[in-house]
């Protein structure tokens, strides 16, 4: 009967080794945890990188519409007659066409960069065009859409070819004649200075003279032949201008 209590004693546990064995339990519990809690930041960030990207590229799309579609229309008279594009490394306001519906509706686009809060935001704003006897640059523009947001520094370049067919660059553009044959966008993440979108560059395809803008112009003009207005009906000008 001695035996057998003793036999007994020995298959239990001592509270040392519930205490060791508590001990192993929490810690294993804690690391698992621990990399649940990784792998979901870790989900969750590679996520709002995938919508990031998307967002750029939306908005990547939206401005090469917006470029893309540049008008070449008048500001002025006479000898000071200018493109109505103006532009510098925080803005840029065209005048844009589009053929939506079947017609022709002329607008002019503003894409200004705007900081709240150490928050950069590419803000596109827009307003009917009535013809260059309206007010450009002096517009009133509507509709506020937040094209691109985020901690980035946000800048706008311009480039023109030269006499040797190469671009020069410049981070203004007013008062030109002409329209720039190219317009960049650069957008640096602040805290890693990595370039967001590299090489993005959208192409004006409105390249023509000012004076294909003129009414009754013929699409002669844009080899530099002079063309009577009475040749070709205006319509005929905005095809030219476009080419």
């Amino acid at each position: 009967m001695t035996a057998t209590l003793r036999s007994g004693s020995r298959a239990g546990f001592t509270l040392i080794e519930v205490l060791a064995a508590l001990a192993i339990g929490s810690a294993v519990i804690a690391a698992t945890a621990a990399l649940v809690n990784n792998v979901a930041l870790n989900f969750d960030r590679r996520t709002g990188l995938v919508g990031k990207t998307d967002q750029l590229l939306l908005a990547v799309d939206r401005l090469a519409a917006d470029i893309g579609s540049a008008r070449q229309v008048k500001q002025g008279d006479g000898a000071e007659a200018a493109a109505a594009f103006n532009g510098d490394a925080n803005q840029l306001t065209l005048v844009t066409g589009s053929g939506a519906g079947g017609g022709q509706t002329e607008e002019i686009v503003s894409l200004q960069v705007e900081e709240t809060d150490g928050i950069n935001r590419l803000v596109r704003r827009r307003a009917r065009w009535h013809g260059p006897r309206s007010p450009f640059a002096s517009a009133t523009l509507h509709d506020p859409v937040r094209v691109i947001e985020g901690q980035v520094d946000i800048a706008f370049a311009f480039a023109s070819p030269g006499p040797d067919g190469t671009m020069s660059w410049s981070t203004t553009w007013t008062g030109q004649q002409l329209l720039p044959r190219l317009v960049r966008l650069t957008i640096r993440d602040r805290a890693s200075g990595a370039d967001l979108l590299p090489g993005v560059e959208f192409a004006l395809h409105a390249d023509a003279p000012i004076g294909c803008a003129q009414p009754g112009a013929s699409a002669e003009c844009v080899t530099g032949k002079s063309a009577s207005p009475k040749e070709t009906p205006a319509k005929d000008a905005s095809a030219g201008a476009r080419r």
